[in-house]
């Protein structure tokens, strides 16, 4: 899987980055087939700074994304990353469909 991680605006720690790149590498646990992931790092000024992590991941036949803000990245990574989880689950099984009803197709027309 190839995995690239952006900061918009600042320069982020190598602490951060390798959390991030931890957890993304950890979805590889639900689903193999995944191509690339990008992670997109970015923060609103405001009074309270709101700090905003979006996932994209690509996988085949497939894009994923996910947009998640919090006032930590290290909560936004992880609301991000539990949401592509829930989305590659979902992929998944209708992939997982799709194969079932081309069998059935294919036994039923013999």
């Amino acid at each position: 899987m190839d995995i690239h991680i952006t900061a918009r605006h600042f320069k982020a720690h190598e602490t951060l980055r390798s959390y991030a790149f931890d957890a993304i590498n950890k979805l590889e646990n639900h689903f193999e087939g995944i191509i690339s992931a990008k992670l997109i790092l970015s923060y609103e000024k405001s009074l309270n700074s709101v700090k905003a992590a979006e996932l994209i991941v690509k996988v085949q036949g497939a894009v994923l994304k996910s947009l998640e803000k919090s006032p930590e990245y290290t909560k936004s990574i992880d609301a991000a990353v539990e949401k592509i989880e829930r989305q590659l689950q979902k992929h998944k099984s209708k992939k997982r469909e799709k194969s079932k009803t081309v069998i059935r197709k294919t036994k039923s027309k013999e």
